[in-house]
Order: structure tokens, then sequence, then C-alpha cells
């Protein structure tokens, strides 16, 4: 158990040692307030889903690895996971749901048929939690997704089905951003496209267009609801193309006032996301992140501190973006323990925000301003060493949360406890 003088006792010197650089550290943490991140629910338990006893994750492109024991199996076990990871987490957490987390009582209820009572009791969670809900359409895991197409499925039958489904689902955001108070992010993800080179790529195109105006030409309350359009590069059997594509939905989003999602696994590994934010924000009034680690490819691995994060924040950051960019988080792993799995990338999608915010930013500005290119270079190598640890380890003391690496010992006895027991 980490002491808490030699906590504060390390926050003063490093508290000293920031300001010798122009930077508040006691300015730093009251920012943080305002660093809220929407946890993605398909972490905790591979992206199954609860419509039926035995669903489990299948179609569309997406894989999760691993089979570490302790998965949850109903909505009540889920949420006592999720309990867990919030109460072990410093700063303020949202929640983000797929379609398939509702609580369908063993009944058969297919996707274009779902409401808001099937999500009632995720309404009531987040009111305890004092916190907002987001929101997905779930287009894959299903037999009408089998083909690799939804919304831009050239089968009229399968095309009205999904557009329905998402109506549904905008339906329920809203709902959510109604009784919440906070409006509720809907992403829209598709995994429509093809493996092998198409000829027909303009009427896959001017199908999803169509089916998009007819999904949002019935409009609510923004305090409600935020509509959100995640595009891809590739993904597994879409190789060749993808109907969503980045121009395709950036084009949409400025058209019709929609937010674009980025997702920093949807790229080619030398586009950077944080590169792209600042470009999309002279067009577009907000967007959403989806914020993850890909591996050589999408493949959604647990956040770490890398320098693609830093990135992300640093550019959020300095450009005053953090009321105009949603941030979520995008990662599947059941090969760790899935509560810390939630734990590390959550922790360190934080930190890299905390590092942002303690830049001398005012500095470096002057520098690039001046061409001072060594001096800015110089500096930011300078900002990497300094005590961001402890000005963290103080963050985490204030928020009353498990300190350095004291969260690991609560994750190994809830999985004794709990999780162990499971299944």
């Amino acid at each position: 158990m980490t002491d808490k003088n030699f906590v504060e006792k390390a926050y003063a010197l490093a508290k000293e040692q920031y300001a010798g650089f122009g930077v508040d550290t006691d300015a730093v943490l009251e920012k943080m307030k305002d660093v809220v991140i929407s946890l993605h629910c398909w972490q905790a338990d591979d992206v199954s889903g609860f419509e039926t006893p035995d669903a489990e994750l299948g179609g569309g492109g997406i894989q999760v690895t691993g089979n570490y024991p302790g998965k949850p199996e109903s909505v009540a076990e889920m949420r006592a996971d999720l309990d867990k990871v919030f109460s072990l987490l410093p700063g303020k957490q949202r929640l983000s749901l797929h379609a398939i987390y509702g609580e369908f009582g063993g009944k058969k209820v297919d996707r274009d048929a779902i409401e808001i009572e099937h999500f009632q009791g995720w309404i009531d969670w987040a009111k305890k939690h004092g916190t907002g809900l987001d929101f997905n359409a779930t287009c894959f895991s299903h037999p009408l997704a089998d083909d690799g197409f939804t919304l831009s499925s050239k089968d009229k039958k399968v095309r009205r089905f999904w557009i329905n489904h998402v109506k549904a689902c905008r339906k329920i955001a809203a709902e959510f951003g109604k009784q919440l108070g906070t409006p509720s992010v809907h992403n829209l993800w598709i995994p429509d496209g093809m493996k092998d080179s198409p000829v027909d790529r303009a009427g896959y195109r001017a199908i999803l267009k169509e089916s998009l105006d007819e999904i949002f030409a019935e409009e609510y309350p923004k305090e409600y609801l935020k509509d959100a359009m995640e595009c891809k590069l590739f993904g597994i059997g879409s190789e060749a193309m993808v109907v969503g594509s980045h121009e395709f939905y950036l084009g949409y989003t400025i058209q019709n006032k929609k937010l674009l999602c980025l997702d920093n696994g949807h790229f080619h590994p030398t586009e950077l996301v944080g590169d792209k934010i600042s470009a999309v924000l002279q067009f577009l009034d907000e967007i959403l992140l989806h914020v993850t680690r890909g591996v050589r490819w999408d493949s959604d691995h647990i956040v770490t501190l890398n320098d693609e994060i830093i990135q992300i924040a640093q550019e959020i950051v300095r450009n005053n973006y953090l009321n105009r960019v949603n941030i979520g988080l995008d990662f599947f792993d059941g090969s760790v323990n899935r509560v810390g799995a939630y734990l590390v990338g959550t922790r360190a999608a934080r930190q890299a925000f905390m590092q942002a915010f303690l830049e001398p930013t005012g500095t470096l500005l002057k520098y690039e301003e001046n061409s001072r290119y060594f001096e800015r270079l110089a500096l930011l190598e300078t900002m990497k060493t300094r005590m961001f640890g402890a000005v963290w380890d103080y963050y985490c003391l204030q928020n009353d949360v498990p300190v350095g690496g004291d969260f690991i010992d609560e994750v190994v006895k809830y999985e004794n406890e709990v999780l162990n027991k499971r299944g």
C-alpha cells in the first residue's frame, strides 16, 4: 500500500519542478475534471452481449482472442464488474452500450424491435453512478449480416431490417439523454464491404447514403442525442473495399452536421488520428474518438501510454478542443483479466491527457512561431522525463482510488473472490 505522506511529498517536489517550466500542477488537476471518458461495455464480455443465453460474437470482421476465466454471463454480473472498474478509476467516466446488451428476459427480441424498456435497467444503473450512457447500433453477429452487407445491401429486405434497427437505436439513445440529462452519443459502424475488388463501389455507397438519409430524417433534440458515424480503411473480409470509408463519412457528416467518429485503429499504420483532429474540426462542430491500440492492423489491443495516444491528447488539449471531442475507448481482449484491461486502458488514456496538460504550451508555441525548432524539440524531450508520475499519483490520491500499482492487488482480489467462482 502506497504511503500517503510519500505521495504528498513527491507531489510537492513535482509541483516545484513543473513551476520552473511555467506549469501550474494544481490548475492541471482542476482541468482533469473536464476529461470525461466513455468506457465501452464490450470489453467486459468479448462483444457477446445478452440477446440469447449462448450469444457469441460472429461476423463483421471482428475478432476477440482469448478465453480468460470470469467472463460475465448475465447483465447483473457485467454490472458488478463495471461497478468494480468505476470504483478504481480516477475522474469521470461514462458507459457506451451496444444494442446487444439489453435485458431481454430470455425472450427473442430481434434488433429491429428493441425498445427503451430493454435498457431501462442500464439507465437506472447510470443514475446510481451519476453518469451518462452512449449507444451503438449492432450491425454484426446476425444472420442478416452474414453476407457482409447491412445498410448498403442491395437486398431491400435486408436493408429495411437494418434501417429499422438503427432507427430504434437512435430512439433509445435519445431517451438515454432525456432521462440522464446529458446527451447520448449514438455511434454507427457497419461492416459493409468486399474481400476482393468490387465493380460497383459507387452503387453500394449510393445505397448507404440513401439509407442514412432515411435514418436521420427523424430529428431529436441535440441535448438528448448526438449522431456519429465511424469510418474504416479495411476489415477482415472487407480488405478491398469498405463502403463507409473515411472520405464517405467525412463528406456525409460535414454536409449533414453529424459527428465523425475517428478510431485510431481504422487507418493505415502510418496515419495518425492525432494529425486528423485539427483538420476535420475546421469543418465539423464535434467529433467522436474511439481510442484503441492497433498492432500492425486494427487489432484493438488494450490502450497503453504510447506516442499515438499522447499525440491525440496533445492535439485536443493544445487547441482547447475538449468541449468538441467526445472521448470513447474501443478495445477488447479476452486473454487477460477483463476488469484489469479496463483499468490499464482507461488509466493510460487519462495519463495521456494529464501529460498534455502538463506541457508548457505557451513556451513551445513561442519557440515554434520564431522558428526555434531546436529549442522546441529539446523542451518536448525534456518534459518527457519530468516528475509526471508524482502528479498522477497525487491525482489518484485526490480521487480516493488506488495509487501507483496498488490497483493490481485490487483486481487480483476481485478475481479470486468473484471472477473465479463463475461458470
